[in-house]
């Protein structure tokens, strides 16, 4: 059989991104035939050699997963968490595969969240020089100003980083609370809540309706889908920038 990549056949395995992967490598966490390995670049012979990570012997999944979630507030992204809060995993426990995120959505967004076990197709929509759109609806406190608007379409400072332009739209607005749609290509931790604080404007709720193409449509709040193959070519398409 053709020699894989470490980092490869770990993500196609299903337990984590190619990234993640190589972390763990580095880590020392991963072995090939009882031997630790730390260096990148290493290739492996799935029929012969084994794989360990952690201490558990790992198999690469054939049947490829691609999901949907409408994620709730008050969940982490992640496969597990150190204090005990709930993850998207228990949300998607009736999928018959080891899946994981793909990218991430903060603990209060709700909202559109891809899981799945290829480790390609993960490793393909988080990478920074894909520039997949994603698109969010949030809702913040007061009447936001067109200066607001024209400053978060212009690009603006969040501190350690200067915002590319974004699309902003003004859905409705009151005294009270306005609602606002921002579609951005980055990925900064916390970006979208970032920039409305940096104008002025502090999010009150914050829910992500697409990336690229993909929309969530009407998958009720806490549920999951299998990505329909279209939206599979779909994301493919777009992130070769076709």
């Amino acid at each position: 059989m053709e020699l894989i990549r470490l980092q490869k056949y770990i993500a196609e395995s299903g337990i984590t991104s190619r990234r993640k992967a190589e972390e763990l490598i580095r880590e020392g966490r991963v072995k090939v035939s009882g031997e630790i390995i730390r260096e990148m670049g290493v290739k492996i012979n799935p029929d012969t050699d084994e794989v360990e990570v952690d201490g558990h012997i790992i198999r690469q999944e054939t049947k490829k997963y691609y999901i949907m979630l409408n994620k709730p507030a008050g969940y982490i992204t992640t496969t597990s968490d150190d204090f005990n809060r709930p993850t998207v995993m228990e949300l998607t426990e009736d999928v018959h595969a080891r899946i994981y995120p793909v990218g991430r959505l903060d603990y209060d967004t709700q909202g559109l969240l891809l899981l799945s076990n290829d480790g390609d197709f993960a490793n393909a929509i988080m990478h920074p020089k894909g520039n997949l759109k994603k698109t969010y609806i949030a809702s913040v406190k007061g009447l936001i100003t067109v200066s607001a608007i024209k400053r978060l379409r212009s690009g603006i400072d969040i501190g350690d980083y200067v915002t590319k332009p974004a699309e902003v739209e003004l859905i409705s607005g009151t005294e009270r609370e306005s609602s606002v749609k921002i579609i951005i290509g980055e990925g900064k931790k916390r970006q979208v809540r970032r920039m409305l604080d940096a104008v002025g404007f502090p999010v009150l709720r914050l829910k992500r309706v697409a990336i690229g193409g993909v929309t969530l449509g009407n998958l009720p709040e806490g549920k999951w889908r299998h990505l329909k193959p279209s939206e599979i070519e779909l994301l493919a398409r777009q992130k070769k920038g076709k």
